[in-house]
């Protein structure tokens, strides 16, 4: 299955209310498989492609927190204990890519600051300067 498969596999949803076959028709375990292919199709993604759209796969990764959340509900301490390795597969890869998207945002923060730091340096005409004023101080 291709990651474009993976994401357009995702029911769509209308008026908030979720379309499409319900967690109950698959297993605990499907779904978690789903998710983790999600995940890391997404973790490679943010690593790899600089033109990842991370609002539509937030939107995916909250949809199947919706079916997961379902379907442990649905299912007893015996299934879920049956899928404790499972869960903790899924929680290593979520692991790995909360890492992905902490080094994605600290990249996207540091370009930030550097084109404000050029920003405020071409404005700067020696007089003033912006960062002492804006603080309070003297130039």
């Amino acid at each position: 299955m291709s990651e474009q498969d993976i994401y357009t596999s995702v029911p769509s949803t209308r008026a908030g209310a979720p379309s499409g076959p319900s967690p109950r028709s698959g297993s605990l375990g499907t779904i978690i498989a789903r998710i983790e292919e999600a995940i890391e199709a997404e973790t490679a993604a943010i690593r790899t492609d600089v033109n990842f759209d991370l609002k539509a796969s937030n939107a995916r990764k909250s949809r199947h927190l919706y079916d997961l959340n379902r379907a442990v509900r649905d299912v007893g301490a015996d299934t879920l204990e049956a899928h404790r390795p499972d869960i903790a597969r899924l929680r290593a890869k979520l692991a790995d890519n909360e890492s992905a998207i902490k080094a994605h945002l600290s990249a996207v923060n540091e370009v930030a600051r550097l084109l404000q730091d050029a920003i405020e340096r071409s404005e700067d005409d020696g007089t003033y300067s912006t960062r002492a004023f804006g603080a309070g101080g003297r130039p």
